[in-house]
């Protein structure tokens, strides 16, 4: 499967049916491949695939993440080959373990061993897959890995790895443990803003639901970061380092930094210099591939 150079990343959950089916078809006449999604709070993950793949022609749509806590191996299989069936193959089924507080306090299980249990999960899925007919030629299907087990699970049983909330040194640790035919799919974000103080004030809005997430924040200490680094809404450079701001031609200078440490797709997910929730479409045109 060929991901193209540059993707989205928007959060659905908050948009209505309208703007859900407008996000596709803009961002395909911009000329982005690949539209990912998350799984939250709202929104079911095949569902809204299904509805954004239904508002586009050539775009592919990708999960990332859902939860595999969610659903079990047999119907995550089943969105799989439903989802690509009824679009022509444009389906990418994101899978991650989550965060233990949605895991145990939102959905009420046991968050265990993160690689243990995927490679279990994935086990499942190829079980399901021989019960249910047999296997697609290609699983689309990646992984949200971070940590160098996951990445090199993700190597070994899926087309590749999807990081988010990193720096482009995680697209050199991410290839270190994959092998050259693996995607590494890299989420970045952005805000088409020059005043530092504005773009801080709006990088700390969309970091906020992170900063404590463990996940998320031993990955940081990974990446060259500190506990210091997470105090006070988190400092001046985890931010410049989680929300790249600038104008278009910065930003892009500083996006090239991924394929330098060979990703193979970068993610952008738009934010507001105002800190208000919602893609940031000026940003899109300006960095839309060609523009």
């Amino acid at each position: 499967m060929k991901f193209g150079k540059f993707g989205v990343f928007t959060f659905t959950d908050i948009l209505d049916p309208k703007l859900l089916a407008e996000l596709p078809r803009r961002l395909e006449e911009l000329g982005y491949s690949t539209l990912w999604y998350p799984e939250a709070m709202n929104y079911e993950a095949f569902a809204v695939g299904g509805y954004l793949l239904s508002h586009s022609k050539n775009l592919l749509v990708g999960s990332g993440i859902a939860n595999i806590y969610a659903r079990d191996p047999a119907a995550s299989v089943m969105g799989h080959n439903s989802l690509n069936s009824l679009y022509g193959g444009r389906f990418v089924l994101g899978l991650g373990v989550s965060h233990a507080p949605i895991v145990s306090d939102l959905r009420g299980h046991d968050y265990t061993k993160p690689v243990a249990t995927m490679r279990a999960y994935l086990d499942g899925m190829d079980q399901a897959w021989t019960a249910l007919g047999g296997a697609p030629v290609e699983k689309q299907v990646v992984l949200a890995a971070l940590g160098p087990n996951m990445s090199k699970l993700a190597a070994q049983r899926t087309l590749g790895s999807f990081p988010y909330n990193i720096t482009p040194e995680q697209a050199r640790i991410s290839r270190s443990n994959m092998s050259r035919e693996s995607a590494v799919i890299c989420e970045q974000k952005v805000c088409l803003c020059s005043d530092p103080v504005t773009a801080r004030a709006a990088a700390r809005a969309a970091l906020g639901i992170y900063m404590s997430l463990p996940n998320y924040f031993n990955n940081w200490f990974r990446l060259g970061f500190n506990k210091d680094d997470l105090k006070d809404g988190g400092s001046d450079r985890l931010m410049d380092a989680m929300v790249f701001w600038g104008s278009a031609d910065q930003i892009k200078a500083k996006l090239q930094k991924y394929f330098d440490g060979s990703a193979d797709q970068v993610v952008i997910q738009p934010i507001r210099a105002d800190g208000k929730p919602g893609p940031c479409w000026d940003a899109l045109e300006a960095l839309a591939p060609g523009a």
